[in-house]
């Protein structure tokens, strides 16, 4: 008993941090308005980037970066760090589905790379790593996001414990499919290049 109350304490601990639209926030403290009603209505880093703020864009990059990381770090002092793999899909599922946003988030790239560090180091640096390399090359940020999903899904399998591996399989999952849209676009070659308008 004491076991499932600890597992929905965490679920829902780390959720409710992953909730926090701090790109919503934060373009309104800034004056830039609703982020939502810009670009691709999307509370991420990437969409903030379209106000042409870049410094809020960066700002909103750390947070929702840093609030994955906390979310893990925070249950696996709190619970154990069994129930960490809990806590970094809750996160991301969090951010994605904000309670206070009617559940319409952002796509979870920067939270998952926030909890893929709380995780284990390794596979957020193959991520990250390969997210930079992937955008700067292509330009595109969708291509670094999904190919920086693949590499640390792989590497998660092989380093991390069973269930860490496949939290991390299972967000990178949830991801691709937050970006169903930008993959068809990626096909049809209409994608839009870091910076651009949508």
């Amino acid at each position: 008993m004491i076991a499932v109350l600890d597992t929905f304490m965490a679920a829902v601990g780390a959720m409710l941090l992953g909730s926090i639209p701090f790109g919503l926030l934060l373009t309104r403290a800034a004056g830039l308005g609703d982020i939502r009603a810009i670009g691709s209505g999307n509370i991420g880093a990437t969409n903030v980037l379209r106000t042409g703020n870049k410094k809020v864009a960066a700002a909103t990059l750390a947070l929702d970066f840093l609030k994955g990381a906390v979310a893990v770090w925070l249950v696996s002092a709190w619970f154990g760090p069994h129930l960490a793999p809990v806590a970094a899909v809750a996160a991301v599922l969090g951010h994605c589905h904000p309670l206070w946003l009617g559940f319409k988030g952002g796509k979870g790239v920067a939270t998952a790379l926030g909890v893929m560090l709380g995780l284990g180091w390794g596979v957020f640096v193959a991520a990250a790593v390969t997210w930079l390399v992937a955008a700067r090359l292509s330009r595109i940020s969708s291509v670094g996001a999904l190919s920086a999903m693949v590499v640390a899904t792989g590497v998660a399998l092989v380093v991390l414990p069973l269930w860490s591996g496949i939290a991390v399989l299972a967000i990178a999952a949830y991801v691709f499919v937050r970006h169903e849209e930008n993959i068809r676009r990626l096909l049809a070659g209409t994608e839009p290049r870091i910076g651009a308008g949508k």
